[in-house]
């Protein structure tokens, strides 16, 4: 079992920057791939960014250039930095925690971020 702790999440106004973090804890073997999901009501959960413990990264197009993802493989944790923040990135962000080849994702109980324009 995984278990992940969001925090970082809040009020801000279209242009500002919000940095989000997440920490793991439980059973974390590699290699495996941490990362930020978000939802908002009615919609499926997308796809933010993910970095895997090898720092391979991938992020959504809809926030390249504005999001930058990095993660502390020692402190097993990963941390969201948004920049240029705009309305339509409103949403409860969720933290998400993969081994690589297995399907089993955990997932933290989220954090909302609201861009007020």
């Amino acid at each position: 079992q995984v278990q992940l702790v969001e925090s970082g999440g809040g009020l801000v106004q279209a242009g500002g920057a919000l940095t989000l973090s997440c920490a793991a804890s439980g059973s974390i073997f590699s290699p495996n791939t941490m990362g930020w999901y978000r939802q908002t009501p009615g919609n499926q959960r997308e796809l933010v960014a993910t970095i895997t413990n090898g720092g391979m990264t991938n992020y959504a197009d809809s926030v390249k250039g504005r999001f930058t993802i990095s993660r502390d493989n020692a402190k097993n944790t990963v941390s969201l930095q948004m920049n240029s923040l705009k309305p339509e990135d409103t949403a409860v962000y969720l933290c998400n925690f993969r081994r690589i080849s297995y399907s089993k994702n955990y997932w933290g109980q989220g954090t909302q971020v609201t861009v007020s324009s």
